[in-house]
């Protein structure tokens, strides 16, 4: 995930700079970012919510099995019948999205919470929901945003020259990039013993 969130912030340069600004004024330009920063941090939060939704790290839950025929949006169900969540298609319905395809993390700041990981809003589930729901999500959450916005707050970052950058996704059990993500890191901080 944190090469999605690198992939979607390098494609849009003044994002990075909102994340970096947002940084600064919280962890202060020359310190090191600590667990105590993470809660402060609502616009990259934002940044790693936006990129959860366009990446799911699984494009199709884990197949759930009807235990009683039933009636789901019109489509019938029978009793025994494998039944898989595109949550990649889900995550991108223009029915629940404003312009899906495009990375906007505003979207997902204000709403007090209605867009957690929780599965509760069945248009946002990067986690799945109810019993199956993936068991590791605190840990995901905290490791993201922590290993993010130390990146962030020591580096830019740029791509090798001449290089473009690539967003396809390369589909299968897990969503990857088709090419990996190569960038290249430059100090932030003018104190070069922040780097020792």
């Amino acid at each position: 995930m944190v090469e999605w969130v690198m992939t979607e912030i390098m494609h849009n340069p003044p994002i990075m700079k909102k994340v970096q600004e947002e940084l600064s004024g919280i962890v202060g330009m020359n310190n090191f970012v600590e667990e105590s920063h993470m809660p402060k941090l609502l616009y990259l939060d934002a940044v790693v919510k936006e990129t959860f939704r366009l990446h799911p790290s699984l494009p199709l839950l884990v197949p759930r099995c009807s235990s009683q025929s039933c009636v789901v949006g019109g489509y019938s169900i029978p009793k025994g019948t494998r039944v898989f969540l595109n949550v990649w298609a889900i995550q991108r319905d223009p029915n629940f999205w404003d312009n899906p395809s495009e990375f906007r993390p505003e979207r997902f700041l204000g709403d007090d919470n209605k867009w957690d990981y929780t599965g509760n809003n069945f248009q946002y589930l990067p986690f799945g929901s109810g019993r199956r729901i993936c068991a590791g999500i605190p840990l995901a959450e905290k490791m993201v945003m922590y290993v993010l916005a130390s990146l962030l707050h020591s580096f830019n970052w740029h791509l090798p020259e001449g290089e473009e950058l690539d967003l396809s996704e390369k589909f299968g059990i897990v969503i990857k990039k088709e090419t990996p993500l190569i960038a290249i890191p430059t100090q932030r901080s003018s104190d070069l013993n922040f780097y020792a």
